[in-house]
């Protein structure tokens, strides 16, 4: 399958001031996958190196992490001859091995010619940085992320349908019809596989929902006992009680993350640790409110309001045991998740886009989804869940900030009115 993150690899190959490469996400994105397929295809050979499956590895970089006592070792080790500029060195899961992180700060210093990938579930909350020295300045880092609309697209062979999808996201122009129904199924098809890559491949393969399903069963039970695993006792009880709750809190009208909703009389102080844990592993994804939507945003966001959204909408609906036909043929059973649904569906293309995002509010309650800076305009994007175009909120936020434009996603078709881009949902990607 087609990623997007193998462009920037290729870039990073073949930059003259390329270090060793941190590859981090979340579990299942699909980290280890693209980069040995980066590596067959761009290296003579690729010397793996898994800390998970190999634990006895770690007994090497205890020893000493300097290049010239690890590469002859390295070499033995994985059966490969290690040749600069050619082979590719792989640590996967290095979460697992601190010291082994820590030997990029050599690999950057003293040995450059090595190229070396490092991909690490869970680095912001599993890495011991007291103890052990994050390679700080001497390591280049991306975050690959479940895949995005048009990823999914692609997967299933539609280059041509994503050709024209960006086209008419361009020109403001309405798609044909018939190519508008496709891709609106498509992006239904979406909502309930979600991108994480095993999860695309085996409904691509059999359109198993049953199958589909439980893959992504054993995927939330993976996070589960991340959280176990590598979280203090003390934390993981409330850990879970968060992370449990989302589905409760996108289910709700204001989708706003109100902690008396976790249980009752619950405090930010009692669970700001466990929000954290679940942004820092990339479990979920959490934007601030912006008080006044103004350069730069970061600014002028409110520390105390925001929005957790799961970082694939797939899992989202397998959390909430949501049943597909449900999603695929809209139905009112649905009504109350909708809407939560949806949004956390449009962060998740933002996010995939490396946008910072924000949402803002108006002191009477008019609320406008999200709030990006794109092109250097700060623009507001409004998100509706079927073709309903009433946005009065966005209407207020017009009035009051004028911006460059505004966008309206929904399941109408492309176009341009009154200050006013509308964007079919599945082309959020185009954003």
């Amino acid at each position: 399958m087609e990623r997007k993150v193998n462009k920037f690899l290729i870039e990073w190959k073949n930059s003259k001031y390329r270090k060793p490469l941190i590859l981090q996400g979340a579990r299942q994105v699909g980290k280890t996958y693209s980069i040995l397929a980066f590596g067959r295809e761009q290296y003579a050979n690729v010397a793996y190196f898994n800390f998970e499956t190999n634990p006895g590895l770690k007994k090497t970089f205890d020893e000493s992490i300097e290049p010239v006592y690890l590469i002859p070792l390295l070499s033995r080790i994985s059966g490969q001859t290690i040749i600069k500029e050619k082979t590719l060195i792989v640590f996967d899961e290095v979460q697992l091995c601190e010291r082994a992180l820590t030997s990029l700060k050599y690999f950057c210093e003293s040995a450059p010619e090595y190229h070396i990938i490092v991909a690490g579930s869970l680095l912001g909350v599993a890495v011991n940085r007291e103890e052990f020295s994050f390679p700080v300045g001497k390591v280049d880092m991306v975050t690959l992320r479940p895949m995005d609309m048009e990823e999914f697209l692609l997967a299933f062979g539609e280059a041509e349908l994503v050709a024209q999808i960006r086209e008419r996201f361009e020109t403001d122009t309405p798609m044909p019809a018939a190519l508008h129904e496709a891709a609106l199924s498509y992006y239904r098809q979406y909502l309930v596989v979600g991108g994480m890559p095993e999860c695309v491949e085996k409904y691509l393969a059999t359109k198993d929902f049953i199958l589909l399903r439980h893959t992504q069963a054993l995927m939330l039970e993976s996070y589960l006992n991340d959280m176990s695993k590598y979280n203090k006792e003390n934390e993981m009880k409330k850990t879970r009680l968060v992370y449990d709750n989302i589905t409760v809190q996108l289910s709700k009208k204001n989708t706003r993350f109100q902690y008396k909703l976790i249980k009752s009389g619950a405090r930010a102080a009692e669970f700001e640790n466990a929000i954290e844990w679940l942004a820092l592993s990339g479990i979920v994804t959490r934007i601030h409110r912006v008080e006044h939507p103004m350069k730069p945003l970061e600014n002028h966001r409110d520390i105390d309001s925001f929005k957790i959204y799961v970082s694939d909408v797939g899992l989202l609906c397998a959390k909430k045991n949501i049943v597909a036909e449900d999603v695929l043929y809209p139905s009112g059973e649905l009504d109350d998740f909708k809407g939560g649904m949806t949004e956390n569906y449009v962060c998740g293309q933002l996010i995939a886009n490396e946008y910072p995002c924000y949402y803002w509010m108006s002191e009477r309650g008019a609320e406008v989804d999200f709030v990006i800076q794109r092109d250097g305009k700060i623009i507001p994007i409004e998100v509706k869940s079927a073709e309903n175009m009433k946005a009065k909120s966005l209407t207020v936020y017009i009035g009051s900030y004028k911006p460059a434009y505004a966008v309206k996603l929904s399941n109408k078709n492309f176009g341009f009115a009154d200050g006013k881009k509308t964007v079919p949902l599945y082309a959020a990607f185009c954003l």
